[in-house]
């Protein structure tokens, strides 16, 4: 590995047209987790992929769900068909609270089309089956999903990412206070971080890179790094900005309409922005609008929480994680750990161990372990899923450090036998 070198990490925040649309998916996984709770459904049986596109005042939310019966109502031929009202009004309470009250995208004006239907009858017996005959749901999809962790933020995050999502965070909740020229920035922004590393370690901001959206028509690049750049200072915290740092705010100058009026947005298209900003491996599918039985989700939030535990254990500076699954079967057909010659006394094989024994890696296994049952996807759909503080009311659980002394105990007995 280099010792010294540049890496580079971009957000954007939860006002993105492709961010608009996975909040909108998972407000509709939320929805959908609720209504079961609510009606006595059996959340385990819960079953949605929800894709979303938006355009100017447009949106169409589209995909396959199982759904309780208070989402239901009866067809003219009296059949029971999808009621598109409580879809339409997540999405319009999700636009609202991004922000969006523009000519061309409005939570009010915009219209909706609901396009969900029946999950297909093929993949639900990959999955159900699978429980009949193995006892434990078989996974919703094939795939790989990676998981990482490193020492270099407290929250065992990549540098660059992590202060790229903070510098959004902060703008967002000082644009949504209300309180002076802030106030009149737009909700869609990119940010983007160049840190220098020094002997492995993270030690300067060598670029940053800021475009946000503004409502007032006559601010040029001045104005807008004059309303933000105190806000990116505090962000970057303890991490100094090199003196030959480079800035890049607005550099475009204007940026007045934004959001889906600007562009068109779709659900998954942020899926590196998601998870390590590029510094870790990716498998290559989305997480926001799907439920847990997709493994694109429920075992990369497994794969993360292992690995953030093996480093939060001692055991390693660095860890990567793989896991892969065919669709229909429950149990992982491998599991990869990768310390990156930073392991403390511990073998890659050692941790690979210890994992088999302290957690059950089907879907049904992770979805229990990590209590993942419940509307709580909604606040993932931005600024990262992973670097978060787990909640009380169960979000980012797999940001928890609870394995970490059965991860060491484990790796204490291979080494003894």
């Amino acid at each position: 590995m280099r010792a010294n070198y540049l890496f580079t990490s971009e957000s954007v925040a939860e006002g993105h047209p492709d961010k608009v649309c996975d909040r909108i998916s998972d407000e509709i996984v939320d929805l959908v987790y609720r209504e079961a709770a609510k009606t006595g459904v059996n959340p385990w049986g819960v079953r949605i992929a929800c894709e979303t596109l938006a355009t100017t005042n447009r949106v169409v939310i589209a995909g396959e769900v199982r759904l309780p019966p208070s989402l239901m109502k009866k067809g003219k031929d009296g059949k029971d068909v999808i009621n598109p009202s409580k879809f339409k009004a997540a999405a319009r309470r999700a636009i609202k609270d991004i922000g969006y009250e523009q000519e061309g995208f409005h939570w009010k004006k915009a219209k909706i089309d609901v396009l969900l239907h029946s999950q297909s009858a093929d993949i639900a017996q990959g999955v159900d089956n699978a429980a009949d005959q193995q006892g434990d749901e078989g996974a919703g999809d094939q795939g790989i999903m990676f998981g990482y962790a490193c020492k270099e933020t407290p929250d065992l995050m990549p540098a660059p990412i992590y202060y790229s999502h903070k510098i959004l965070q902060l703008l967002a909740a000082a644009r949504k206070k209300g309180d002076g020229d802030v106030a009149k920035l737009g909700p869609d922004a990119k940010s983007q971080v160049t840190v220098r590393y020094i002997d492995g370690k993270p030690a300067e901001v060598t670029s940053i890179v800021l475009s946000t959206q503004h409502l007032d028509e006559s601010w040029d690049s001045k104005k807008v790094r004059d309303v933000v750049e105190p806000y990116i200072r505090e962000a970057l915290g303890d991490l100094p900005i090199a003196k030959d740092c480079n800035w890049y705010i607005n550099p475009t100058g204007k940026f007045v309409i934004g959001g889906p009026d600007g562009d068109a947005g779709l659900t998954g298209r942020k899926i590196i922005v998601d998870t390590y900003g590029g510094a870790a491996p990716h498998g290559g599918g989305a997480f926001s609008g799907k439920d847990t039985t997709k493994v694109d989700r429920s075992a990369a939030y497994a794969a993360r929480y292992l690995a953030k535990n093996v480093v939060a254990a001692g055991l390693a500076d660095r860890c990567t994680i793989q896991l892969s699954y065919a669709i229909g079967v429950a149990q992982p057909l491998s599991i990869y750990v990768d310390l990156h010659g930073t392991g403390k006394g511990v073998t890659e094989d050692q941790v690979e161990a210890a994992i088999r024994k302290n957690m059950d890696l089907s879907p049904t296994g992770i979805r229990r372990h990590l209590d993942l049952n419940k509307p709580i996807y909604a606040k993932t759909s931005a600024y990262g899923h992973f670097g978060r503080k787990a909640g009380r009311d169960g979000s980012f659980s797999w940001e928890r450090t609870d394995l970490v002394k059965a991860l060491k105990e484990a790796v204490k007995l291979r080494e003894a036998a």
